[in-house]
């Protein structure tokens, strides 16, 4: 298996993930993602399969966002001098693995992937933490993967904020 960023020119094979919502993301936006500069997405490649992909954008960690709770327990991992009302992070915007691949343990493989990427990564922007808006069948791999709830009860029914400090690396 190899992991390639989604390019312009590379002709998608059909993907299912069981989800329409993440099927359709792959087949229709994200190209106009990378092209818009919105985000990347990176295939997992078997043979011509496409086995998993993740999409990453920018993001922050905001007190707006947070719980009162899971914001004093992040300011904790900040000097006083370093306290500020949001700290930058990638966000993991869309994250699948294909049916044909389930309950093989790829997608905790490939969430270890890219944290090593992440923290490899030598740019000219760094961030503090990985950020995803977990589907609520997913929180529990993320909790599995060392994601933390930034906040215990969300407004939204669908997803739960949930992040990773890139300091336990």
């Amino acid at each position: 298996m190899k992991l390639i960023q989604l390019t312009e020119d590379y002709e998608l094979k059909p993907f299912d993930c069981g989800d329409a919502d993440l099927n359709g993301f792959l087949a229709h936006d994200a190209k106009g993602f990378h092209d818009k500069r919105i985000g990347k997405t990176f295939l997992l490649i078997d043979g011509e399969q496409i086995a998993a992909y993740f999409c990453l954008f920018n993001d922050k960690v905001s007190r707006v966002e947070a719980s009162g709770s899971a914001w004093r327990k992040m300011k904790k991992l900040f000097p006083h001098d370093k306290h500020f009302s949001s700290y930058p992070a990638v966000k993991i915007g869309r994250l699948a693995v294909s049916q044909d691949y389930r309950n093989t343990g790829i997608g905790s493989k490939l969430m270890l992937s890219i944290k090593h990427m992440l923290n490899a990564e030598d740019t000219c922007s760094t961030f503090r933490f990985i950020t995803v808006d977990a589907y609520l069948s997913a929180v529990p791999f993320y909790i599995k993967n060392d994601f933390k709830l930034l906040v215990s009860d969300d407004d939204d029914k669908h997803t739960r904020l949930m992040f990773f400090d890139m300091m336990e690396m």
